[in-house]
């Protein structure tokens, strides 16, 4: 049913050169959101989602306005079929809490695209200013990784610890480079599956970020926010907020706290939510969501509109 419904928004690693193509070809109003976008934005975000290159759109500066626009334009594609369910809740990955911002009415799309672009300014310059890394570690516990990256931290007096819980079995470790290739190297010594070295060079959800966050916080507090129509369950508390200095409080954490990604889908479920529906680029929450309860129906973008985008 629908109103047993929660609508989920990606971040960072599901863009793709070519993203919302099909949406701009075929829903005026997706091309409403992509004119808006580049309005907005001063530059053709929509010819690089289009056509890239891909290291422009890899560009986190780039990445996450570019996320949230498709984003918008499905959520638009899907009013447009009138296919749009009533959500319970919405919840997005990171960068996409501010996705489901917009959809639940506590953010202006433009306010959004600001916000983002500036979050991403801030994040690389973090690079700069606090070089550091992110690996996914597959197959341990997260009391075990927590573990590790303790001893690491004891060691080595860098900071490395777990930056997202995505599902069970898969978490993300952020922190300096040399602790977190000493936690990668512990991590695989204490029976981690297989371990990844992602391809970017801040130390996101994690204290390295305390520059980034405190100057974003100005940012958010410079901009305005309603109470939103759906609550949103936040990254940082993995429970719901509906006013808007509890939202600018926990974005403003956001930068150097963990994603509590499985604490919050099962939150969800908790509710009495049974039907997942993610939208945006690719299919990578609705794959989270299969290893964190199979019980649920889960729905793609692709299979909500009935077509890729």
């Amino acid at each position: 049913m629908a109103d047993r419904c929660a609508y989920l928004f990606p971040g960072q690693g599901s863009q793709y050169v070519g993203m919302g193509s099909e949406l701009y070809a075929i829903y005026p109003s997706a091309q409403a959101v992509f004119a808006q976008a580049d309005d907005t934005l001063g530059f053709a975000l929509s010819q690089l989602c289009f056509d890239g290159p891909d290291e422009e759109l890899n560009d986190t500066f780039n990445t996450q306005p570019a996320i949230l626009v498709v984003s918008v334009a499905v959520l638009h594609a899907l009013e447009e079929q009138g296919k749009e369910d009533v959500p319970l809740y919405v919840a997005g990955h990171s960068m996409g809490e501010f996705s489901a911002l917009v959809a639940a009415g506590a953010l202006s799309f433009e306010n959004g695209l600001r916000l983002v672009r500036e979050r991403g300014r801030l994040m690389k310059q973090a690079d700069e200013h606090s070089p550091g890394g992110m690996a996914a570690v597959i197959g341990l516990e997260r009391e075990s990784l927590e573990s590790i990256c303790a001893t690491v931290r004891e060691q080595s007096g860098e900071y490395v610890g777990v930056a997202n819980d995505n599902c069970p079995g898969q978490l993300v470790i952020s922190g300096a480079s040399d602790a977190l290739e000493q936690a990668m190297e512990l991590a695989k010594e204490q029976g981690a599956k297989k371990i990844v070295r992602l391809a970017i060079s801040i130390a996101a959800h994690s204290p390295l970020m305390a520059q980034a966050a405190d100057e974003f916080r100005r940012a958010l507090d410079a901009t305005p926010f309603r109470k939103p129509n759906i609550p949103l369950v936040a990254n940082a508390v993995a429970g719901p907020l509906t006013e808007p200095d509890e939202i600018r409080e926990a974005l403003g954490r956001q930068l150097t706290s963990p994603v509590r990604w499985t604490e919050s889908v099962r939150w969800m479920i908790d509710q009495g939510v049974t039907r997942f529906v993610e939208i945006g680029p690719k299919e990578v929450l609705t794959g989270l969501l299969r290893r964190i309860d199979r019980s649920v129906e889960r729905v793609t973008t692709a299979q909500a509109l009935g077509r890729e985008i």
